[in-house]
């Protein structure tokens, strides 16, 4: 913190002092430099691959983009995006009008050939035989593309966790497709604008000498195109000029992976970087009192949570995941670390689901009476939990850790802290977890994007074998195929029920919020959301 207030005596540099080139050139546009926490989990910028908080900051929306856009300077809604417009045919079928004009960055002309490839087995799906979600996000799983490049088995998880029952794309003329479902699905609109429904280019994937060198270089619709990604350290984009949505403001964006938080902070008060993200609340009142930077940002839609693992023999009896999830003083949690500048939610669930949202459930109570009571009836003797835990991934995650095990501690649960460096080290079979850290987003309006979607059968949970419950997976199926709304809000409330209080998968502890520090006098506008804007509009001095 010293280093921190030395920063503030600095004479703040100007924003003439970016990097700029030279006056003799014709591009007068400005350079940034981002300072992040993290570039990439898997150290690639395919989007079925990179499912992360990190990755939606980077991809969004610079590089990647789907058929139906978000808003991310509004609230999220939906919004054209490739495609124009779009209707329902029955309660299988959606068809979308194509953007015409839309260039890729290698130049070639977007169209409905692209679209098909794009949700095709070579880039999506691959060729296996197994059932999605059948337990294969580590399980291997062939799948060819051109020139025998083999899918990944993450990538081929993914797709079939966000469509599990997708029959067929189909091009109706050079601007028209039609998303052809094997089952009803009120929510493929939604499917269609959460990130993995995204475009590529058909010959770019197919010019690519291997699955990875594509990975690490994909060709893509955005108004900024991948210059250089050096992995673990930065990825470089540069203006694509063509963009269908206008000239982008900036000639180049560089994020640089800066892991601690002080150096963020000290390289943006210095001058070598124009944004720092992820600020903790505790900092933003010293970065502030230098009047010439500011800290954006707020509530975002995404849920901290602690997640169990029921296997352990610690939590094989739910009334020990239930005494955890009492012991838990949630906001003080908010009060000491956010400053209150987030809140608890209603559970896995988000108020924009509409009327699938329940506005009477609560996340279990405070009660270490009950939680005691629990620990005795299950006949836990303070045998060690083990807890798998990453350094700061999430902003304010150590200490989050350090009171939940101290919570743990007063209620009589022996939780012990094992630290990782990694998410592979996470999930890793010779890694002890009991416990870990996670955090859940609602890429659309309705719960089959969340609890659905990284809880049920096809859902990250179930696939590295933490959970699982008959029931709860019964009832994801019906959550993603009844077209009765009034039964599908019925069957998402049992679902909660289950997952949060009888036979705990998680709980959840705060809404998430990401703060983003810069110079006051940049105009730009922080989205709701870990994705940082910078198309046409939302930069400027």
């Amino acid at each position: 913190m010293k280093m921190i207030r030395r920063r503030h005596l600095l004479a703040a540099p100007a924003l003439a002092t970016l990097p700029r080139p030279s006056l003799a050139q014709a591009d007068q546009r400005p350079s940034i430099t981002i300072a992040v926490q993290k570039v990439s989990n898997s150290n690639t910028l395919e989007v079925l691959r990179e499912q992360s908080n990190v990755g939606e900051r980077v991809f969004y929306s610079s590089l990647w983009e789907g058929l139906i856009g978000r808003n991310w300077l509004g609230a999220l809604e939906s919004v054209p995006g490739l495609a124009t417009e779009w209707r329902r045919i029955d309660d299988r079928t959606v068809e979308l009008k194509l953007r015409e004009g839309v260039r890729f960055h290698n130049g070639d002309e977007m169209t409905a050939e692209d679209v098909v490839f794009s949700f095709g087995r070579e880039r999506m799906f691959g060729s296996g035989d197994a059932a999605p979600g059948a337990g294969t996000l580590f399980a291997r799983i062939p799948g060819q593309g051109p020139q025998g490049k083999e899918l990944p088995p993450e990538v081929v998880a993914v797709a079939r966790r966000i469509w599990p029952a997708l029959e067929r794309v189909e091009p109706v003329d050079r601007h028209t497709v039609r998303f052809v479902n094997r089952t009803p699905d009120v929510t493929m609109e939604g499917r269609l604008a959460r990130y993995g429904s995204d475009i590529c280019s058909r010959r770019g994937f197919a010019d690519a000498a291997s699955w990875l060198d594509w990975a690490r270089k994909p060709v893509t619709t955005g108004p900024y195109m991948v210059a250089e990604f050096r992995p673990d350290v930065s990825l470089t984009l540069v203006a694509h000029d063509q963009y269908w949505g206008g000239r982008p403001p900036l000639r180049q964006i560089r994020f640089v992976e800066v892991p601690e938080v002080a150096s963020r902070i000290n390289g943006l008060l210095s001058g070598e970087y124009q944004f720092a993200c992820d600020i903790p609340p505790d900092q933003i009142a010293g970065i502030e009192r230098n009047r010439a930077f500011e800290v954006q940002g707020g509530t975002i839609l995404n849920h901290r949570l602690t997640v169990f693992d029921k296997n352990h023999p610690q939590l094989r009896d739910a009334r020990v995941r239930r005494a955890m999830t009492h012991s838990i003083d949630r906001q003080a949690i908010v009060d000491s670390l956010w400053a209150g500048r987030t809140v608890i939610p209603k559970g896995l669930q988000w108020d924009y689901y509409g009327e699938m949202f329940h506005a009477d459930w609560s996340v279990p109570r405070f009660d270490l009476a009950e939680a005691r009571r629990l620990l005795r009836e299950a006949n836990y003797r303070g045998e060690p939990i083990p807890y798998c835990l990453l350094n700061n991934y999430y902003t304010n995650q150590t200490g989050t850790a350090q009171i939940l095990v101290e919570m743990w501690r007063a209620a009589g649960i022996n939780v012990q802290i094992q630290m990782v460096e990694n998410w592979a080290q996470v999930f890793a079979r010779e890694t002890p977890r009991a416990v870990r850290d996670w955090s859940n987003s609602a890429p659309f309006n309705d719960p089959v994007s969340s609890i659905v979607n990284q809880h049920g059968p096809n859902g990250q949970q179930q696939q590295v074998g933490e959970w699982t419950n008959d029931e709860f997976n019964r009832l994801s199926g019906e959550l993603e195929t009844s077209t009765d709304r009034a039964r599908r809000r019925i069957a998402f409330r049992r679902m909660l029920e289950i997952a949060e209080r009888e036979d705990p998968a998680f709980t959840v502890l705060h809404q998430n919020a990401t703060f983003t520090a810069k110079r006051r006098d940049v105009a730009w506008k922080a989205s709701p959301a870990f994705a940082m804007d910078f198309r046409p509009g939302n930069f400027g001095s």
